[in-house]
């Protein structure tokens, strides 16, 4: 008897190269060019960290997210808004991919062409993670951290699981908000208000 297959997320594949083994840039960036079907990140140290596929309900709520902020960021139109597929080189030379990104315009306008095609050279003035059901929180909140230290004016690290959103800032240690109804974006994100209670159900 066939058992039904019940699809599930699994952890991340970390590959350690060491300083004797680290990749230029250039290198990286040809080796994600090399495997556009994965979504790999890679950290100050120079590790490799080979993200697994989304499960469906992780896929869910990043999809109703990503619908919510890229309506408002179109009608404001101070920024640039990013899915989770872009990946950004970070001032302290990590490479990182947020479930949702945004950049003030100004900001994305200086770069050159160049700069733009390849992983844009900056930290993005927001940043959401969501946590799936095998993501370690842990990480996580080191990757907010990382993040805020990089120059991101404001981030949060939305919660399914236990329905909480931390909410990070510059110079504060983190919010923690229990089942909010809904957050703001504050004067970052002027006018953006998410409805979480769309994303717990």
């Amino acid at each position: 008897m066939i058992k039904e297959m019940i699809p599930v997320e699994t952890t991340p594949l970390v590959l350690h190269f060491g300083q004797t083994l680290r990749l230029s840039d250039d290198e990286y960036f040809e080796l994600c060019q090399l495997n556009k079907d994965l979504r790999i990140e890679r950290t100050v140290e120079g590790d490799i960290i080979i993200m697994p596929p989304t499960g469906g309900e992780s896929g869910r709520i990043n999809f109703s997210l990503a619908v919510a902020f890229g309506a408002w960021a179109e009608r404001d139109g101070t920024g640039v808004g990013f899915d989770s597929s872009t990946e950004f080189a970070l001032p302290n030379g990590a490479k990182r991919s947020p479930d949702v990104a945004w950049v003030k315009r100004s900001r994305w306008n200086a770069l050159t062409a160049e700069e733009r095609e390849k992983f844009p050279p900056l930290c993005p003035d927001f940043v959401v993670e969501i946590r799936s059901r095998t993501d370690s929180l842990k990480t996580l909140q080191a990757k907010m951290e990382e993040y805020i230290a990089n120059g991101a004016a404001l981030g949060w690290l939305i919660d399914p699981l236990e329905k909480r959103v931390h909410v990070y800032r510059p110079h504060e240690l983190a919010q923690v908000l229990e089942n909010p109804a809904a957050i703001s974006g504050e004067s970052i994100l002027r006018g953006f208000t998410l409805d979480l209670q769309r994303l717990w159900n």
